[in-house]
């Protein structure tokens, strides 16, 4: 046996002629060291070696990572393409909730909880209108710090029963309640967490509240909540009294994440099933007295024009613009979708002046009334804002992907193509199920930067950039090795890494392992690819099944990874925990005549007590000793010997 070579073992030394204790460390080995004289000289245990302390760490504290939406936390030192496999690498542990996770799972570093010290958390807010604060490194803190309800007497959670009369009907698209949908935003300077809580109160009156919570605490800060409300011009004829339109708190569904942007928290909503009347309306609230400061409407002259996004929220460059994609509107007069008050089908550049919004720039597809015609809308996904450039990528249902300049998008071209753009390509294949959902994410690598989309019924597909020209190297980088099964939503990404340093970028998956997402909960599966060339898939959550195996799939729900760990949203009433497993540790006892080696029951494996003379030998005898269970760990008995003897655990 290669000493520097195998894999993770731990082990136990004996030694004679030492009176002094020793810790060695090879690539894989956890070693302990120990001393063990003869039976009638002195013996001595020095302090085991434990696993290296944990890099500074990096929270997770809005929906994809950062403003850009690029999905990237590039300060992942510990999961990389070498360790993350079916040995090393699985579903630690599960933390039960209340409902169903619709909201990405966000991470807090560093909260100082009341009479419970400082500690990393993990957020977790489901449809039955509950936040939930666990510890996001240890699996022994099994109960939440702190959980929220927003339920009370005569307070219910809105659900898919209430919203029969939707086009939607009895076909549930939101499979039971929906007291909070959209993601929630963390100020981690403030210790403050924002989050839309929707609640049915007294059995027909529909609320919903912007709350904003301490962190360390679940506590309302002060000035929270507000009842979101407003009102807008507008000429319509569905909604409009007097040249206004008002807000509809039970039509408008509250589906992307929360945006944080200077000082400012933005809340976006599309509706039920296409259920008018409805727009996409957007919102700002000041962060501290949760005044609201803005609001704009995509279609006040017209109808739809949602802002959905698959659950991504707004994304924002560091001047505060705002960047959204807007899904479908009637085209029956054909109606320029460019025309202020009539915005549908488009991407638009919002910069904020006083109380409004204004369009600052925007793009739609030259086929955007054969879109709105075979509901092939552009709004199903998100922008990301690609690093270093001015430039924006994004999608929709039709599966063509589109890459244009944030600050002059191109408008609407008057031609049979989108000559008006930098760049667009077809990013899923042929079928009845071509839809991006979700948006795109990016990594600059190593040897390339690339960006990763994965449409429905498709394979995770991988784009390289070319810097010098500002445009994808067309076809095809790399694909996964499988595709997503038939039907909605496809994948929704994220990406770990260490900076740009090879062998640490993993792209993370999340979709369907079978079945249609689309009006029923399906199984889900989570996959780790090489993100350098994701041909190369390093684990998923079936290749050990009944120790990984996700549950049920959370549409629309990216992964979240931090420190190590992968948190997964599922529609099975719990947040998973993905990450490596613990190294078990060889400890020495002395007892009479006798040393007691052990080591804890709860390891992930099954481990043979090992021994040999010769440290750097590659046969090693198995220990025969009986086994026994003592206090949580497995113990075996070992007589003196004037022999040096080693020992190790291995799988």
């Amino acid at each position: 046996m290669n000493v520097q070579t195998t894999r993770r073992r731990t082990l136990a030394c004996k030694r004679t002629r030492q009176n002094q204790a020793f810790a060695r460390r090879s690539n894989f080995w956890l070693m302990a060291g120990l001393i063990l004289l003869s039976l009638a000289g002195f013996l001595r245990v020095g302090a085991l070696a434990s696993n290296p302390p944990p890099p500074p760490f990096a929270g997770v504290l809005t929906h994809h990572n950062n403003n850009a939406r690029t999905g990237a936390n590039l300060s992942e030192t510990l999961l990389n393409t070498s360790n993350v496999n079916t040995n090393q690498f699985g579903l630690l542990y599960s933390r039960a909730v209340d409902d169903q996770i619709y909201a990405q799972p966000l991470v807090a570093p560093s909260v100082t909880v009341p009479s419970k010290g400082t500690h990393n958390l993990v957020i977790a807010a489901t449809v039955n209108d509950s936040v939930y604060a666990f510890d996001a490194d240890d699996p022994t803190v099994s109960t939440s710090y702190w959980h929220v309800s927003f339920l009370g007497p005569n307070v219910v959670p809105p659900s898919s029963s209430d919203i029969l009369a939707s086009p939607c009907g009895t076909f549930f698209n939101i499979s039971g309640n929906f007291g909070i949908i959209g993601t929630p935003v963390i100020d981690a300077v403030a210790g403050t967490l924002y989050v839309v809580a929707r609640t049915k109160e007294f059995g027909t009156n529909f609320v919903q509240r912007l709350h904003a919570l301490d962190v360390a605490t679940g506590n309302e800060r002060s000035n929270s909540p507000v009842v979101i409300a407003a009102i807008y011009p507008g000429t319509n004829s569905l909604d409009s009294v007097d040249g206004v339109i008002t807000f509809d708190p039970l039509r408008q569904n509250q589906r992307a994440g929360l945006a944080l942007v200077n000082g400012i928290v933005y809340i976006c909503w599309g509706s039920h099933c296409d259920w008018e009347p409805y727009h996409g309306w957007l919102m700002g609230y000041d962060a501290t007295t949760l005044q609201q400061k803005v609001v704009f409407v995509t279609t006040p002259n017209g109808r739809e024009g949602a802002l959905w996004m698959s659950g991504q929220p707004p994304s924002a460059d560091t001047n505060g613009n705002l960047y959204v994609s807007v899904a479908n509107g009637p085209v029956g007069n054909r109606t320029n979708p460019q025309t202020p008050g009539y915005r549908v089908e488009s991407f638009l550049k919002l910069t904020r002046s006083g109380t409004n919004l204004t369009v600052a720039s925007s793009f739609t597809p030259y086929n955007w009334a054969a879109l709105e015609d075979g509901d092939l809308d552009l709004g199903s996904a998100g922008l990301l804002l690609i690093p270093g450039t001015t430039l924006a990528f994004s999608g929709g249902k039709q599966g063509k992907a589109y890459l244009v300049n944030r600050d002059n998008m191109g408008g609407l071209s008057a031609g049979s193509s989108d000559t008006n753009i930098i760049q667009s390509f077809q990013v899923t294949g042929s079928g009845p199920y071509n839809n991006i959902h979700g948006g795109p994410v990016w990594w600059d690598g190593p040897d390339g930067s690339y960006a990763y989309v994965q449409g429905e019924s498709d394979y995770l597909r991988q784009y390289k950039f070319n810097p010098s020209n500002q445009v994808f190297l067309l076809p095809t980088y790399a694909q996964g090795s499988t595709a997503a099964p038939s039907g909605m939503p496809g994948g929704f990404l994220a990406v770990s890494a260490n900076g740009s340093n090879s062998g640490s970028g993993i792209v993370w998956a999340s979709r369907p392992l079978s079945g249609n997402a689309q009006g029923q909960i399906v199984p889900g599966i989570l996959l780790a690819y090489n993100a350098q060339n994701v041909a190369t898939e390093l684990w998923d959550s079936e290749q050990t099944s009944g120790r990984d195996s996700v549950g049920n799939f959370a549409k629309y729900v990216p992964p979240t990874v931090a420190n190590g760990n992968v948190y997964l949203a599922t529609f099975s009433n719990q947040l998973n925990v993905y990450g490596l497993f613990p190294r078990p540790t060889l400890a020495i006892r002395l007892g009479g005549a006798n040393a007691f080696l052990s080591w804890p029951t709860n390891t992930m494996f099954t481990y043979t007590l090992q021994g040999n003379t010769n440290l750097l030998s590659t046969n090693w005898f198995n220990v025969t000793n009986q086994v026994n269970v003592t206090n949580a760990s497995f113990q075996v008995r070992i007589p003196f010997s004037a022999s040096p003897i080693f020992y190790r655990l291995k799988r």
